[in-house]
């Protein structure tokens, strides 16, 4: 257990959801703190891929797996699918018990074998998807402006943004890997690229025992990164990787390797949000690709903070993943989901944050300055224009999510201006 613990916004969700089911799956990335969240929470812990253990807890996984299940609950169970049956014995267990927070699960980047698993979980186990950590988990932002009060109240935002432009840069390239938030400098730009090389190199293939090619691996991961933010079909990332691949490569194969990179959690798309509007405008259903965190794009491209800054277009193509990242753990904090809105016409905005309860938030993201947040302010009342507010509400609110900027506000047409660098759950 880390020493020097740095609270994340899942700590909230996952106390919550032990209170009201027998147990918790936290799935995510690798590297991204699943196991070192979980432990702060748990009484007990089983590790089952201690080297020196391994071989014997898969043993008692298929002999006496009630064993393992021994201990103070919450019992954290890590790397829990080396040994999938344990998955049925955890529902079993809970059902015996009649109790709630009875487990925790905690998996790697390589998915469980679900032909061994006989049982969904289904209202025994709950799932928690955990990403990178945000810039105001890491301590960059100074969570001056809340989320959660944005759609409770009508008050101006305020905060001050202390990030400059070259932060931001360094921001990107870092990502929110919890090990090189706690580096500094070039030792921590070096997490990023370190993932990049395990995932095209083994991860790809470890995760369903296809072997795939780590070159054709990097080429896809290259046009993803080039496609941030976009609706790029898969025959367009066809081409691109055509470009660079001599051998013959067909849609079927690149979508083997997106569904790959999706099931270790590197990809992460948007889903298209469908809202009731006046108009008969067709509204685009294509996800926005994104990867689940900024540094993997720029590993993928072999670049850095400076390159970013001499190249603005990329920077806010990687800016904007960050940032649907971040929003993306703030919004489920409160029960929401991230979405992406484009018409027949191009009307677009980058991220609708909705919520269960029919709430909804519409945020442009713009890196910065005055006439791209004009811009992004224009977007975001087109938009809240067309919208039937006979058949659903209108918006809490409406926002431009930039770099820089020295403070967060209210413009007078009611449209927010708010930093990143202030933002929190």
């Amino acid at each position: 257990m880390v020493e020097q613990y740095k609270a994340r916004v899942l700590d909230t969700q996952l106390k919550r959801k032990l209170s009201g089911i027998g147990a918790v799956l936290i799935e995510g990335p690798k590297l991204c703190g699943k196991t070192t969240t979980a432990e702060q929470i748990a009484k007990s812990i089983l590790y089952m891929a201690l080297p020196e253990d391994r071989v014997e807890n898969i043993k008692m996984a298929q002999m006496a797996p009630g064993i393992l299940l021994q201990g103070k609950p919450p019992r954290l169970i890590d790397e829990w699918q080396i040994a999938p049956g344990l998955w049925d014995s955890v529902r079993f267990e809970i059902d015996h018990r009649g109790k709630t927070g009875q487990f925790i699960l905690t998996g790697s980047a390589v998915p469980a074998k679900r032909e061994e698993i006989f049982h969904t979980g289904t209202g025994r186990i709950a799932w928690l998807r955990m990403r990178p950590m945000t810039i105001f988990e890491s301590g960059e932002s100074n969570g001056d402006v809340s989320l959660r009060t944005l759609f409770e109240s009508d008050e101006d935002p305020i905060g001050k943004n202390y990030l400059e432009l070259t932060d931001i840069a360094y921001l990107v390239c870092r990502g929110g890997w919890p090990t090189a938030c706690e580096q500094k400098g070039e030792i921590a730009l070096d997490r990023a690229f370190d993932y990049y090389d395990a995932v095209v190199n083994e991860d790809i293939s470890r995760v369903d025992e296809v072997q795939r090619s780590p070159e054709r691996a990097k080429l896809l991961m290259r046009s993803y990164a080039r496609n941030q933010g976009t609706q790029t079909s898969i025959e367009a990332i066809r081409q691109d990787m055509i470009a660079n691949d001599l051998d013959s490569l067909d849609a079927k194969t690149v979508q083997s390797y997106i569904d790959a990179l999706k099931k270790i959690f590197v990809i992460e798309d948007l889903p298209a949000w469908n809202p009731n509007i006046r108009s008969k405008t067709a509204i685009r259903t294509t996800d926005t690709r994104y990867f689940i965190d900024p540094s993997i794009g720029t590993a993928a491209l072999g670049i850095g903070p400076a390159d970013l800054i001499n190249d603005l277009k990329t920077f806010g193509l990687m800016f904007e993943t960050m940032c649907v990242r971040d929003l993306r753990v703030y919004a489920e904090a409160l029960g929401g989901s991230v979405y992406h809105y484009r018409d027949k016409n191009g009307l677009e905005c980058d991220a609708v944050i909705h919520l269960r309860n029919g709430s909804y938030g519409l945020i442009e993201i713009k890196l910065g300055g005055e006439d791209a947040i004009e811009y992004g302010a224009s977007t975001l009342k087109k938009l809240n224009g067309i919208i039937d507010t006979s058949k659903m509400n209108k918006p809490s609110f409406m926002a431009v999510l930039t770099g820089v900027g020295k403070y967060a506000y209210r413009r007078e047409d009611n449209v927010y201006v708010i930093p990143v660098g202030c933002l929190r759950d």
